[in-house]
């Protein structure tokens, strides 16, 4: 037995062989087997480099397909064996190196354009036939007597060997004349054949204008027409055929004759349904894919007036942990039965279940009363995925989360439906998945407008559309005010000023916290700096920054403030960072190093919204805090006359808690002097709210310092 070929040389020309021995028998060529090979090899050498170019150029393998037309494989068997061996051998001997899965969904996008190119090829070669058929056709009924016997002969060696079928029939539609061509397409004898008329053969598929087309010719009102037609065979079969048909006159130029050109189309035919099946189907489930899938609903959406849709978007719960644990062989087959199971919920007309990707799918019906039907259909759907899927002998409970749309045609596009069902799929999926929602427009442009200030942070912060206002922290014994806590604004273009929990959050979900963090402690210890310049010890003390927790994991963390601080010429102790207690519950000493760190430089490390992560109170002696800010909901009771004694007693344990370890205490939400009073007497140390004054510009907060230092 010999040995595979080893080099990309030998291999690709093992490929050629292969080729060649499929395609030779049915080639018109009358070089040899040995030849014939030699032809394909640089045909075979551009596949090889369009399979793994780093683009795919349609173009190059159109361009194979046509060669082969220009090598005299003209027959369509010989497409069909070309595209059997692509299939088959070509990632397998021109795809070293390279992702299997990728390479061979590559071969099929090069099989879809050679067929492209090798039609198209076919078709103009066809039609260059066809013309010199009817020209011959032409000269020979307007030839001189002379030489009519010449002519006639020319004309029947043409008519006779030409591989496409020809007829002629008078303008009553009586078949005077056929080639063999014609006999072999229809599978009929001559005699039976010249014993039809024209007009009887229709078809149900025949276009609206074929048969206008037809007697405006033989009334002499057009020359020619060439259009697609499809006729019955004996045998049952269709025989589809590209069909032009001309006019002959006489030598006075009276209508005389009509002459008919046909190429069999069928097999061509039947490949691009094929081809067309493919590009419009999911490969893994069968079911029809987004393309497929946005034809419909496009027509659907543009149906008349009183039709209605229904729209079921649903997404697998927890498939990523099945991929993941099982293998995605074992999710294919799990997604293989869960496409079953969607299939036998949507059988009525005007029903169809597609898949989009991945693990979602689609379900969508039609007409007048889908209020009522598209419920039923989620709920089919629902109750479907209720039995276990059985996968390499494990039961496994498959889930989904469904977003519901529905509603009139003609008032949305595709593209405004699916993304409404798909806002209200992820709405199922956040309230705990295995239920379906129903699209609430409200909802819907809550989440666009989210979508929309994720998308334009970024640039958001290079065109300087943050800013920062400060509110003070005022001392509960002298009034005083000791510093100032930097919140951070967005001046959006659109929404106007956006508080943070508008925009931190998605900040966070996006990773743009970390520059945002970054910029706003930089400009807060700026204006710092810029306070202790212009007015000394009379302007504030210190300024607060909160700290998200992706900025606490942040490898840079330290090193940033500290270059901020240097560069701005700032003492650590004029920097208080805050960070949530909820961020801190649980805290390694991986995460709390940082901290740390700032904590040994003189950086005040201060934990907010305290009493509101459930955290045990001697986990403090551990966490590198000096101030303990306390959440508003232990004070709100405060602000009204008597005051829950409940809350007093908790209060006053935290502070003399807090003061035990050296902590300082802070309040935040503080709105009446009554409020302020107490706290005050509770011992608490400082304290910031609407009370002393709402955040705004830093020369507010300086005018307020000075009427404490003056007052």
């Amino acid at each position: 037995m010999s040995a595979e070929p080893d080099g990309p040389e030998d291999r690709l020309r093992r490929f050629a062989t292969i080729w060649s021995r499929a395609v030779f028998p049915v080639t018109s060529t009358s070089a040899t087997r040995p030849e014939f090979e030699q032809q394909l090899l640089p045909l075979a050498r551009r596949l090889s480099e369009a399979l793994k170019a780093r683009t795919f150029d349609a173009d190059e393998a159109k361009a194979v397909g046509a060669a082969l037309v220009g090598a005299h494989c003209t027959d369509p068997d010989a497409l069909t064996r070309t595209l059997d061996c692509v299939d088959a051998y070509l990632v397998l001997y021109c795809g070293e190196g390279g992702v299997q899965e990728d390479l061979r969904a590559r071969a099929a996008r090069i099989e879809h354009a050679m067929a492209a190119g090798f039609a198209q090829a076919l078709r103009e070669r066809t039609l260059a036939e066809q013309e010199a058929i009817a020209q011959a056709a032409l000269r020979a009924q307007g030839v001189v007597a002379q030489a009519l016997h010449a002519s006639e002969a020319r004309f029947r060696a043409v008519f006779e060997g030409a591989a496409i079928g020809i007829g002629i029939a008078d303008l009553d539609g009586n078949v005077l004349q056929v080639n063999g061509a014609l006999l072999r397409m229809f599978g009929l004898s001559d005699q039976a054949l010249r014993g039809r008329r024209v007009p009887e053969w229709t078809h149900p598929d025949d276009a609206p204008q074929t048969w206008r087309l037809y007697d405006e010719l033989v009334r002499g009102e057009r020359e020619h027409y060439h259009v697609e037609k499809a006729f019955h065979r004996p045998d049952g079969t269709v025989l589809w055929t590209n069909l032009t048909v001309s006019l002959l006159r006489d030598a006075d130029g009276n209508p005389q004759y009509q002459l008919a050109l046909m190429e069999d189309t069928t097999e061509r035919r039947l490949l691009n349904l094929r081809l067309r099946y493919e590009a419009t189907h999911d490969a893994l489930t069968g079911l029809p894919n987004r393309t497929f899938f946005f034809e419909r609903l496009e027509k659907a959406l543009g149906a008349g007036k009183g039709q209605r849709f229904g729209l079921c978007y649903l997404d697998l719960d927890g498939f990523k942990t099945i991929n993941d644990s099982l293998g995605h062989a074992a999710g294919d087959r799990l997604l293989v039965e869960v496409a079953d199971r969607l299939q036998s919920c949507a059988t009525a007309p005007g029903e169809m279940v597609a898949r989009l990707g991945g693990d979602e799918f689609v379900a969508l019906t039609t007409g007048p009363d889908t209020e009522r039907e598209v419920d039923e259909l989620a709920a089919r759907i629902m109750n479907a995925m209720v039995a276990p899927i059985s996968v390499d002998g494990r039961e496994l409970t498959v889930r989904g989360s469904i977003g519901i749309v529905e509603g009139p045609a003609g008032e949305r596009s595709p593209a405004e439906v699916l993304r409404s069902a798909d806002i209200t799929m992820y709405r199922a999926k956040s309230a705990g998945g295995n239920r379906f929602e129903l699209a609430d427009p409200e909802a819907d442009a809550r989440a666009i407008t989210r979508h929309g200030l994720t998308t334009a942070l970024p640039t958001a912060l290079d065109r300087g559309e943050f800013f920062i206002e400060y509110q003070p922290l005022v001392h509960l014994g002298d009034g005083s005010v000791r510093g100032a806590e930097a919140l951070v604004r967005w001046l959006h273009p659109q929404h106007g000023v956006l508080g943070p929990d508008r925009f931190i959050p998605l900040a966070e979900h996006t990773g743009l916290i970390v520059p945002l963090g970054r910029w706003v402690l930089e400009q807060s210890v700026r204006q710092a700096r810029e306070w202790r310049e212009r007015y000394g010890e009379a302007g504030p003390m210190r300024i607060n920054v909160n700290l998200s927790p992706c900025q606490l994991t942040h490898p840079g963390l330290v090193q940033d403030t500290v270059d901020i601080l240097e560069r701005m010429g700032v003492e650590p102790d004029a920097l208080c960072l805050e960070v949530t207690e909820s961020a801190l519950i649980g805290a390694d000493d991986d995460l709390l190093k940082p901290l740390r760190r700032l904590a040994e430089m003189g950086v005040d490390i201060a934990l907010d919204d305290f009493g509101t992560g459930y955290s045990n109170l001697a986990n403090l002696r551990r966490l590198p805090v000096s101030i303990l800010k306390l959440d508003r909901s232990f004070t709100q009771s405060m602000q009204q006359f008597p005051a829950d004694p409940v809350d007093l007693k908790i209060v006053e344990g935290i502070v003399s808690l807090a003061h035990s370890l050296n902590l300082t205490v802070t309040v935040e939400g503080v709105e009446t002097g009554a409020q302020a009073e107490q706290l005050r007497i509770l011992g608490c140390d400082t304290a910031q709210g609407w009370y002393y004054a709402r955040p705004g510009p830093p020369e507010r907060l300086h005018e307020l310092a000075l009427v404490d230092a003056t007052g």
